[in-house]
C-alpha cells in the first residue's frame, strides 16, 4: 500500500493559510468591538476609556497588519492562481480591502483617539457622582457604531466573494 501524503504544502497553500488566518485574527476581533461599548455602558460608563483603548489597540495591532497580509497574499494568489485582477469578484474584494484600510486608518483609529479623552473628561466632571455623557460624545460613539456595522457588512461581503467567486 502506497502511503498517502497528509497535505500538500505549496507556496500557494501557505499563502492561502496566511491570508485566511489574517482575516480571522485581524478582522474577527473587530466584530467583538460591537459588544464592548454596550456591555461597558451597561456595567458603568467608567469602563468606556478602556473600551476606546482596546478598540484602538485592536485596530492598530490586529486589523492594520492583517490587512497588509491580506492584500499581499491576495495579490500573490491572483497571480499564481491563474485569476485576473479584472474578475469582478477580485476587483470588488480589492476595493473593499482598500475601503477597510481607509476606514481603519482614516476614521476608527483617529476617532478612538478622540473619544477616549472625550469620555475621560466627562468622567472627570462627574467625579464620584453619576456620570452624564456629553451629547457630542454620545453622537460620535453612535456614529462609530454605525460605521462599525457597515464595516462588518463589508467584511462579510468580501468573505462571500472570496468563497463563492461569482462569475467563475
Amino acid at each position: 500500500m502506497t502511503p498517502v501524503p497528509l497535505a500538500e504544502i505549496s507556496a500557494y497553500n501557505l499563502s492561502l493559510f496566511v491570508h485566511i488566518t489574517a482575516v480571522v485574527v485581524g478582522f474577527g476581533s473587530t466584530f467583538a468591538e460591537a459588544l464592548m461599548f454596550p456591555v461597558a455602558t451597561k456595567l458603568s460608563p467608567r469602563h468606556l476609556p478602556y473600551v476606546h483603548r482596546l478598540q484602538l489597540a485592536i485596530n492598530q495591532y490586529f486589523a492594520s497588519p492583517a490587512l497588509v497580509l491580506i492584500i499581499v497574499t491576495g495579490i500573490y494568489q491572483v497571480i499564481e492562481g491563474n485569476y485576473s485582477f479584472g474578475d469582478p469578484w477580485i476587483s470588488a474584494t480589492f476595493v473593499i480591502a482598500i475601503v477597510l484600510g481607509g476606514l481603519n486608518g482614516g476614521y476608527f483609529v483617529p476617532e478612538d483617539r478622540r473619544l477616549g479623552p472625550m469620555v475621560e473628561r466627562d468622567l472627570a466632571v462627574a467625579g464620584d457622582g453619576e456620570v452624564t455623557l456629553s451629547a457630542e460624545y454620545q453622537a460620535r460613539a453612535k456614529r462609530e457604531g454605525m460605521v462599525g456595522a457597515f464595516t462588518g457588512i463589508l467584511i462579510v461581503v468580501a468573505i462571500f466573494l472570496m468563497v463563492v467567486k461569482p462569475g467563475l
